[in-house]
């Protein structure tokens, strides 16, 4: 995490949990020439629009005060929403038994992204997914991007 997105974190959390919810993720990313800083809140209950903006709404000032980004940026808070991406070992650990999708770096397979419930993850070993009725690990060197998948 860089400087900014952990500073905001720290700002943002106590405002999150005021509001009835945690901070899931912050990222602080550059799309289409502009910047954007977002903040992903969520609790177990679901987090709604008045939440989003009561969070936005009281963090928005603190961020002016504390004045941690020197260049323009569009401040965006919202839900982390159903398939958000896993990223810590704690995301993966709250989530083992979920339907995911996985994106590598390279096709295995003949495929980049598969499909398949989140059996297990480690630091040393990486994703581990049942798919079929087969199981697969996909090391952390080779996942782009691990996500939760609705499935109907």
């Amino acid at each position: 995490m860089s400087k900014i997105t952990e500073l905001v974190w720290q700002m943002a959390e106590p405002v999150a949990q005021r509001n009835g919810c945690t901070v899931w993720d912050v990222e602080f990313v550059k799309e289409a020439g502009e910047r954007f800083l977002r903040v992903y809140i969520d609790s177990d209950e679901g987090v709604d629009i008045t939440q989003c903006e009561a969070v936005s709404r009281e963090l928005d000032p603190m961020l002016d005060e504390a004045d941690p980004i020197d260049e323009a940026y569009t401040f965006e808070v919202s839900s982390a929403g159903a398939e958000r991406e896993l990223k810590r070992p704690s995301d993966f650990e709250k989530f083992i038994g979920s339907y995911v999708a996985v994106k590598l770096y390279s096709a295995k397979d003949g495929r980049k992204e598969h499909l398949g419930t989140l059996t297990g993850y480690s630091e040393e070993t990486g994703v581990e997914i049942e798919e079929n009725g087969k199981k697969f690990v996909y090391t952390k060197s080779e996942v782009a991007q691990v996500r939760l998948r609705i499935k109907f």
